[in-house]
């Protein structure tokens, strides 16, 4: 316990933590499946909506690497921990039978090297899948410079792998983490995402052929630590996307939990809404049909903290609204501001029978507070309305304000000031 309770705290930094993806029912002679408070437990979501609970612990604190901005970092006096194989999967199979968890999101500093370090999680993974037989979600980290064969054992046992950047910029990396690379943390992706391409094709001719991560990958940022832009940022994960076929691209607010020069002093809030305006852009690049260089420019490389970027972007593009909501394509209903994939293919089904009002859009999931600005109605907008670019701006913020009450509009941690950072 003693272990757990060390281990489990210093995982909680990372934020990349997720279950969904993955498909895998209930298997004969296994127990566990992956559609299916205590120390370490931590809530997610599946690709289902339901909530479920992951075992989030590292394999170890100890650690070879010297990250500045790190708690686990090998120069840092805190007390360490080291999970045996053994020990670990023992632990996650009890918690399972207890109802405790439904799964294990699995991570560790650097003990000795990648390699050990990889074949110590391998090896607790092979005891869970084969001497345990569970059959539950595993979402591993795959650490930078681990060699191609190890990589590919762990994606095998795992559901999801994810290997972290940590830092946006290689400058930021030199300067924070000097025993990672770019080309180390990159390499490993391009192995997963191809390594995926094969598995498929192996699958589509071979029906009982071993799955290789099926939930895919994912990776994390931290943001704040170093003085990159969200348009640095973005762009970054915009070609992360289209280059590594990510699943999410998870950001963290820097947390100064630690002290050093070259880090933001021990008193500075971690950045919660900037992480939370990043999170609202990635979410219109994944689903909204946005790219990075539309949201952001030269001219304006950060996001405006009192709108989020779909309002942000709209007011740019006065030129481009209104739209009308009875004749506009599904693409051109996904730029307004308060209408979402689900409320956008209600109102072309809606739309079949009747011309639709502004008091219908209300009925189909649109929040008018953003739309009302931005579309007409049987050629019409709202009465009353002014449509100048200065007024839709602050009745923009009004509305925000109401739907994040505060005076500074933080997103709400999961954690306390002091303790780690919020997802």
């Amino acid at each position: 316990m003693d272990k757990l309770t060390i281990l489990t705290d210093a995982a909680k930094y990372d934020a990349a933590c997720t279950s969904s993806g993955a498909q895998r029912g209930s298997r004969r002679g296994m127990i566990g499946n992956t559609s299916a408070s205590v120390a370490g437990c931590c809530h997610t979501f599946s690709g289902d909506g339901r909530c479920v609970t992951l075992l989030k612990v590292l394999m170890t604190n100890c650690c070879v690497y010297d990250c500045k901005y790190c708690v686990n970092r090998c120069s840092n006096d805190t007390r360490r921990a080291v999970f045996t194989p053994e020990e670990l999967a023992d632990l996650t199979i009890q918690f399972y039978r207890r109802n405790y968890i439904e799964g294990l999101f699995l991570s560790s500093g650097v003990l000795v090297s990648p390699d050990y370090t990889t074949e110590r999680m391998i090896r607790c993974l092979d005891l869970l899948r084969r001497r345990h037989r569970f059959n539950g979600y595993i979402h591993a980290k795959a650490i930078p410079g681990t060699s191609p064969e190890l990589v590919t054992r762990l994606g095998l046992l795992a559901d999801r792998l994810s290997v972290n950047i940590e830092l946006p910029s290689e400058r930021g990396l030199a300067a924070l983490a000097p025993n990672k690379t770019r080309k180390a943390i990159f390499r490993p992706m391009g192995l997963i995402k191809s390594t995926l391409q094969e598995n498929r094709e192996e699958l589509a001719k071979y029906r009982h052929a071993p799955r290789f991560a099926p939930a895919g990958q994912s990776t994390q940022m931290i943001i704040g630590a170093t003085p990159d832009s969200d348009r640095h940022i973005l762009s970054l994960t915009q070609s992360l996307y289209d280059r590594y076929r990510l699943k999410r691209v998870f950001y963290s607010a820097y947390v100064p939990v630690v002290e050093n020069t070259l880090l933001p002093s021990p008193d500075t809030k971690p950045p919660l809404l900037r992480e939370h305006r990043l999170y609202q852009a990635d979410w219109l690049l994944r689903f909204y049909g946005f790219r990075a260089e539309e949201l952001l420019d030269e001219n304006d490389p950060n996001f405006n903290p009192l709108v989020d970027p779909k309002c942000s972007w709209a007011l740019k593009h006065l030129e481009f609204f209104p739209v009308e909501v009875n004749t506009a394509g599904r693409e051109e209903l996904l730029r307004v501001p308060g209408v979402g994939t689900v409320s956008a293919k209600r109102i072309l089904y809606a739309r079949r029978a009747r011309k639709l009002e502004h008091e219908d859009l209300r009925k189909l999931g649109v929040v008018m507070k953003r739309a009302q600005y931005f579309i007409t109605c049987k050629g019409r907008v709202l009465d009353g309305l002014k449509l100048q670019q200065d007024s839709i701006l602050r009745n923009l913020i009004a509305a925000e304000r109401t739907a994040l009450p505060g005076a500074e509009l933080e997103q709400l941690s999961l954690f306390d000031r002091m303790g780690g950072a919020s997802q």
